[in-house]
């Protein structure tokens, strides 16, 4: 062990050794990697070590499925068996909705480009595995590529094919102290102290400890989780092959064979939580006491799918702890605020994912940016309100309750709720709002009747003729919506307008305007679809979405200028917007002056009682304003514009009936037709980049992109002949048999009265007219690509 390292990684698992791997394969090899205790010791060891390429997050799907091509990769490089045993896949329904939603995900995959998948009768199903039982079930989906490794080979895989790329692997040394320094960390081990300019946390068990040990504390938190091996099954010893890896849904059971035996795997709905400040440092391959009776309902079913094991006894009994985040994917990344820090943790499925987080990590950390778009798993996806225990308890809890629970796009999730609200949430409660979140804040998704309840589902609620009218009120009169999920960040400093010029590829707007503004990555690629205020007075506001308030500040501290002061103004100010052809009117009996801005116009006035600021714009389309103001008078704020509207014949609208106005005006929204993962020439948003303007952050690689080829695929709006569901994202666009692209985003239109998505297809099939066709909830529909902007194609109406 030497003194200094260029990186060093905490933790010996297999996402510490993937890690370790990628920094080395990318040519990084000045690294080490400390271990407490032995390799495995931790999750690693007792890990189940099944692999399969599906995901609910097509992102993250792709990465898994980089992970199953890596490993026997590694085994041959390494020359370590891992114990790989390719059975195949079933993921089994047992309810209509199940089965609808699992035909409607064998369509995402092939969206994203997994083809080694199919449905399968229950017949075929029970050929295939002939222990299980297709009692109840409806159908399932066949995967090629699943199975499941020796986890202590694969790990040892991982740091020997490391060790012989030249890194450094150092067991039993546990890591006592972490301190920063200008130059990077001081790791003070049991052997000694080691400076270094990046640490990676990818301690597992002990995530949380060695968090504290820099000042973060991360939302994470163990749970234990049962699995069970049986002796040998009669059955099993007489087939020549293996029964494929198999996730029975309803019964929250996955199985798959363990020599002439099986292992049964349990998520349970009565969880139970394990060392939630991190695991005792002696601790590592101990378990805990198995509990039957806790997990009984769930082993009745599992023993009911699978007959054979009632007539055969259990050899070994598993309980033992994983760690998890409050969605259940990992936290990756650069830890904001804690230069050269890096969070590898909370990656529950580690011999599924770790190595897409070894890539994506050493990615980041060598080249700026991961080439995945990686969002999913990144750790400024929560902000300092995930530290709370509480919080972190209720949340991971409720994941791993719901791990094999169908979850509807429409559902809204009880746990860590309502954490933060706007002044205005118990008037607008009041009135009927139903509530939605967006990063900590509680957001208006609609407001119904007393008494309502939507019904989750995959295709229109119950709640689609309240939408319809929230948009039938926006479009003829005028609709009030809460905006305080919005981000605003502040920029000020004599060097605000160079750096702002430098950050951003579009124009600037002059004082008292308002642009729409997109910032690149140094790759070309989209960091942000962002709206961009000149005040007038010094003083820039950056506004975008809620939820990337974290993610978008560390990019925005990572590139710095000189003499600038930024500021996140989301704990400050709130807001409301009014749309619709009676806007106008409405603000005017509250602010003449607010009322006369022109389009894209900004200022600051008095609202009534209240000193605002207001910018003349809408998402919808319409004449329409935005008012800002103090957090402090948004309950202010709003009684007043109701007031004033009183006789324009206002309404409160939610965001459901925004995304259904946006989608008739070919807005898209970042996370669907704007990601990290695609450029300004494939989404139509290098009409705003300013070309003449000099240099700006991604200019060389946007110029590459505008003058080489043309991007393969485009954005295009597209009509669907749907019938009773919509598009919602990552359905496959085909022509004949041949994938031509995927739903960005969809709903229903309803000014139009159509049924609208925006989708990415190939560049010689985005001409208007194209027939096409779509999936929609696993239903081939007709669909063609119509002209961008359905509703009023020329801009009349927010231009009025």
């Amino acid at each position: 062990m030497k003194s200094h390292y260029r990186v060093v990684v905490i933790g010996g698992g297999v996402v510490g050794t993937s890690i370790l791997y990628h920094l080395a394969k990318l040519g990084w090899t000045d690294v080490c990697l400390i271990e407490r205790s032995i390799l495995t010791a931790g999750s690693s060891w007792h890990a189940a070590g099944g692999i399969h390429a599906l995901n609910a997050d097509p992102n993250i799907a792709q990465l898994q499925a980089y992970t199953i091509d890596l490993l026997s990769k590694i085994e041959e490089e390494s020359g370590q068996n891992i114990g790989l045993h390719m059975t195949g896949g079933l993921t089994m329904a047992g309810t209509p909705d199940r089965w609808e939603w699992l035909q409607s995900a064998y369509r995402t995959f092939q969206s994203i480009g997994i083809d080694d998948c199919r449905l399968v009768s229950v017949e075929e199903a029970v050929e295939l595995n002939p222990i299980m039982s297709g009692e109840g079930l409806l159908g399932g989906m066949w995967a090629d590529r699943e199975g499941y490794v020796d986890t202590t080979g694969v790990v040892h895989a991982y740091a020997g094919a490391a060790k012989k790329r030249g890194a450094t692997v150092v067991e039993h040394n546990r890591v006592l102290e972490l301190n920063q320094t200008l130059e990077g960390w001081e790791v003070v081990t049991e052997k000694g102290t080691i400076t270094c300019e990046h640490v990676v946390n990818a301690a597992g068990l002990w995530a949380k400890q060695v968090g504290r040990m820099a000042g973060v504390e991360l939302p994470v938190s163990p749970l234990n989780h049962h699995y069970l091996i049986s002796d040998t099954i009669p059955a099993l010893e007489a087939l020549d092959f293996e029964v494929p890896m198999t996730v029975d849904l309803e019964g929250f059971t996955y199985l798959r064979q363990d020599q002439k035996s099986v292992l049964l795997g349990i998520y349970e709905v009565d969880h139970q939580h394990w060392m939630m400040d991190g695991a005792p440092w002696e601790y590592g391959f101990e378990l805990q006491q198995e509990d039957p009776d806790r997990i009984e309902k769930e082993l009745i079913m599992g023993f009911e799918r699978y007959p054979a094991l009632q007539d055969v006894g259990v050899k070994t009994w598993v309980n033992g702890a994983f760690t998890f985040s409050p969605d259940g994917n990992p936290l990756v990344g650069p830890v904001p605020g804690k230069r050269g820090y890096w969070s590898a943790c909370a990656v529950m499925a580690g011999f599924l994912q770790g190595g897409g987080v070894g890539k994506s990590l050493a990615e980041w950390m060598i080249h700026g940016e991961p080439e995945a778009d990686v969002y999913g798993m990144d750790v400024a996806r929560y902000g300092i309100w995930a530290e709370n225990k509480q919080y972190i308890k209720e949340t991971t809890g409720q994941f791993y309750s719901r791990r094999f629970v169908m979850t509807y796009p429409n559902e809204q999730l009880p746990a860590g709720r309502a954490l933060k609200t706007a002044p205005a949430y118990a008037d607008m409660t009041a009135a009927g709002c139903q509530w939605g979140q967006s990063w900590d804040l509680e957001v208006p998704l609609y407001f119904a009747e007393p008494g309502f309840a939507e019904t989750p589902s995959l295709k229109r609620s119950n709640a689609h003729d309240i939408v319809a009218a929230e948009c039938h009120a926006v479009r003829e009169n005028v609709g009030l919506l809460d905006i305080t999920g919005f981000s605003r960040f502040e920029v000020s400093g004599d060097g605000a307008e160079e750096w702002l010029n430098t950050i951003f590829a579009t124009k600037l707007p002059k004082p008292g305007r308002a642009r729409l503004a997109v910032m690149l990555g140094e790759d070309g690629r989209l960091k942000g679809d962002l709206t961009l205020f000149n005040w007038g007075d010094g003083t820039w506001w950056i506004m975008g979405s809620y939820y990337l308030r974290a993610w978008h500040m560390r990019w925005f501290n990572g590139h710095m200028g000189a003499d600038v002061t930024l500021r996140d103004l989301g704990e400050e100010m709130a807001g409301f917007s009014l749309s619709g052809p009676n806007s106008r009117e409405v603000v005017a009996r509250l602010s003449e002056n607010a009322a006369a801005l022109p389009f894209m116009g900004c200022g600051s006035f008095d609202v009534g009682l209240l000193r605002c600021k207001v910018g003349r714009m809408s998402v919808t389309g319409e004449l329409g304003f935005e008012i800002h103001c103090r957090m402090g008078d948004h309950a202010t704020l709003r009684h007043a514009l109701l007031k004033a509207g009183a006789g324009s014949e206002i309404r409160e609208v939610g965001f459901n009936a925004l995304l259904s106005l946006r989608l008739e005006k070919s807005f898209g929204i970042w996370s669907a037709e704007f990601t990290q993962g695609y450029t300004p020439g494939m989404t139509a948003m290098d009409r705003w980049i300013d070309w003449d303007k000099g240099d700006f952050t991604g200019r060389v690689a946007a110029i590459n992109e505008r003058d080489g080829n043309g991007p393969a695929q485009r954005q295009v709006t597209l009509e669907i002949d749907a019938d009773g569901a919509d598009a919602s994202g990552y359905e496959p666009i085909w022509q004949g048999d041949k994938r031509v692209g995927f739903v960005t985003s969809g709903g229903y239109g309803h000014t139009t009265g159509k049924s609208l998505a925006m989708a990415l297809i190939d560049a010689d099939q985005a001409h208007i007219g194209t027939e096409l066709t779509v999936h929609i909830v696993g239903v081939e529909r007709a669909t063609k690509v119509i002209a961008p902007s359905p509703y009023d194609p020329d801009g009349k109406a927010m231009r009025s």
